[in-house]
């Protein structure tokens, strides 16, 4: 493992994102590292519940873009071709874009957070100091989220350059929350996420690992069968609801994304002065407070 840290405590497995240098952001590998740590679990006859949690200042700063938004020289050449993440994300615009490799990469990706979804086994997640973009991804894929109230949680490449994959907002917030999210790119705090019902606690800072092991150590009580029922049957009903298609526009949506005028001029601005800077110039017209709450 690369990207992640795995350990068993009891009946409870730990499932760490280990990047704390780079915000745990996300890497074509860690989707995969994420699955083989869900299987793992769900194989342990001794596991009854996993804890999902993030090393260091905060849980997850999504993906990490640095390498293929600056990958792109000015002169509008294509950078070299790190990996397929770069080769999607990397496309030169005088050239055909060709969606199928966006959704090859893509659709990968969102297997790896859906892991979680799909876990026979309870997902708790443990969110601090920041979740965004694409780790929002991972977060709504758990079963239930525990937030501190001063952690951050949204989707500002909503604003240019992506799409949630996962595309669980409005399932878990409702059309019109998830709207004013997406519409604006805006965070929320974590005692809006409990308000909200996105999370099921938002306990402040330094009562939010108590009150996560708490949460997780009573679930770990229940027998593992009934706990495989429970989440079959609640899950039952999102699929009810067209998930599997809604998630399939997601992926595809999030590569056109960054196939539009706007998202090539992101992109060209991140190759000129960095993705943190072209992010920042982003951002800045949003600068105004407004509580989404």
């Amino acid at each position: 493992m690369n990207t992640i840290a795995y350990e068993v405590d009891g009946r409870i497995a730990r499932i760490t994102l280990d990047r704390p240098q780079r915000g745990n952001g996300i890497t074509l590998e860690m989707p995969g590292e994420l699955a083989a740590c869900v299987e793992q679990a769900n194989l342990d006859p001794a596991v009854h519940v996993i804890a999902l949690a993030g090393n260091g200042k905060g849980f997850c700063g999504g993906y990490d873009m640095v390498e293929s938004a600056e990958g792109v020289a000015v002169d509008g050449e294509p950078g070299s071709p790190i990996d397929p993440a770069t080769i999607a994300r990397n496309h030169d615009p005088s050239g055909t874009w060709d969606p199928m490799v966006d959704w090859q990469m893509m659709s990968r990706n969102l297997r790896g957070f859906m892991s979680l979804f799909h876990s026979d086994k309870p997902v708790v997640c443990k969110v601090h100091g920041f979740c965004v973009a694409g780790g929002t991804d991972m977060a709504l894929c758990s079963d239930l989220l525990v937030i501190a109230d001063d952690a951050r949680i949204g989707y500002p490449p909503a604003r240019v350059w992506g799409v949630p994959t996962s595309a669980l907002w409005a399932f878990r917030i409702g059309d019109q929350r998830a709207k004013r999210l997406l519409f604006t790119g805006d965070l929320i705090d974590g005692r809006t996420a409990h308000e909200w019902g996105l999370a099921v606690e938002a306990p402040p800072a330094a009562e939010l690992d108590e009150r996560f092991e708490e949460l997780v150590d009573r679930i770990a009580l229940t027998p593992v069968n009934q706990l495989v029922m429970m989440k079959l049957l609640v899950n039952q009903a999102l699929f009810a609801q067209g998930l599997q298609a809604t998630q399939a526009l997601g992926v595809f949506f999030d590569g056109i994304a960054r196939h539009t005028p706007e998202g090539y001029t992101f992109q060209r601005r991140a190759a000129e002065v960095g993705f943190k800077e072209a992010v920042r110039e982003r951002d800045q017209p949003y600068e105004t407070p407004q509580s989404p709450g």
